[in-house]
This record gives structure tokens, sequence and C-alpha cells, in this order.
């Protein structure tokens, strides 16, 4: 067990949260327990419940905290056309989803009815949209066809990854490929999209 010593609140959720990702990354959900985190930590099993009263309501702040991290990735510039910016846009996130594995997974499956959790992946998604149709600089009518499309894009490129996670059926780049040439036959119904790069 570590040693424990006395840090501020922020500092301690902030820990608790990074021995939470450790595990999560490391291991399928059900196979994480609240003992092994405060073990880890250097915390009694009380001091974790008084930050996190379930493991979902850690899993939670944990994922809240990775999605953070990963929308901080995903800026579009204005400047640059979307689609040239999207296959890096993409690689970010499937980067992060192989090296979080059982996170992702978590989310989408054991989880995949929690609406705290699920509720954390729709904004995570919004902010995504936001992001593309601003950089986009689509207006009007447009704009609301174009989100519809951008919306369900990113369901699409999220159930791929997760079926990408578990199967591994296809590479990495087949991935990429698939998700990009989703959108541009997506969008390219209802706007130029060769002009866009």
């Amino acid at each position: 067990m570590s040693v424990r010593r006395r840090l501020p609140p922020a500092e301690r959720r902030d820990q608790l949260l990074d021995v939470g990702a450790q595990l999560f990354a490391a291991k399928p959900y059900d196979d994480v327990l609240m003992e092994e985190v405060a073990e880890r930590a250097g915390v009694s099993r009380a001091l974790l419940y008084r930050y996190f009263p379930g493991k979902r309501d850690l899993f939670a702040g944990v994922y809240q905290q990775a999605a953070d991290r990963l929308l901080a990735k995903s800026e579009f510039d204005p400047a640059v056309p979307v689609f040239a910016q999207l296959p890096a846009a993409l690689d970010a996130h499937i980067d992060y989803f192989a090296a979080n594995r059982n996170t992702v997974l978590a989310a989408n499956r054991a989880l995949a009815g929690d609406q705290v959790i699920q509720a954390l992946i729709a904004d995570e998604l919004a902010v995504l949209r936001g992001r593309m149709l601003d950089a986009a600089g689509l207006a009007g009518s447009v704009r609301e066809t174009v989100s519809a499309a951008v919306m369900s894009w990113l369901v699409f490129v999220r159930t791929l990854c997760v079926e990408w996670l578990t199967h591994q059926a296809f590479t990495r780049d087949e991935l990429r490929d698939m998700c990009v040439g989703a959108l541009r036959g997506a969008l390219g119904a209802v706007i130029e999209i060769d002009r866009d790069g």
C-alpha cells in the first residue's frame, strides 16, 4: 500500500481520477474494484467514497477528464478546409481509443444504458459537431442539414471505432478511410465538398 499523505481536495480528486484512469484503461470495467483504486492512491475507501460515491461516479469523472483532453486536441482551423483536417482529427481520436480501449468499451458497452455516461458522450459529440460546422463556415438551412448529417456521422464513427476495438477485422487505416468516406458520401448529396479539400 502507498504511503498516505494529505493533499488539498482538488489535488486529491485529480489523483483519484488519475489512478482510476490507469485502472479503467488497463482492465474491463467490471474488473476494476474501488478497493484497488483506494489502495493504489494510498487512501482509505471511506475517503475515496467521499469523492466518488460509486464506481460509476469515478468512471464518469475519468471519462469527462478524458473527453476534455481529447476535445483540447480537436480544434479545427477555419482557414483550412475541414476535409483537409479530418484525417488528422480522426487519427487523434483513434489514437485515444486505441490507448484507452477498455475505457472506450466500458462507456459504449458496459455503460451503454447509463444516462450520465451517455450525456457525457452526447456533450462531447455536440462540441465536435459545432467545431466542424463553425470551421466550415456554414449558415442557414444548409448548416441545419449538414449539422444533422455530421451528428449522425459522429455516432457512426464512434460505433465503427468500438467495432474495430472489439474485433479488429479491418486495419486502422481502413477505419480512418471508411470514416472519411462516409462523411464525404453523406455530405456530397447536399453540398459541394470537392472545394473543401
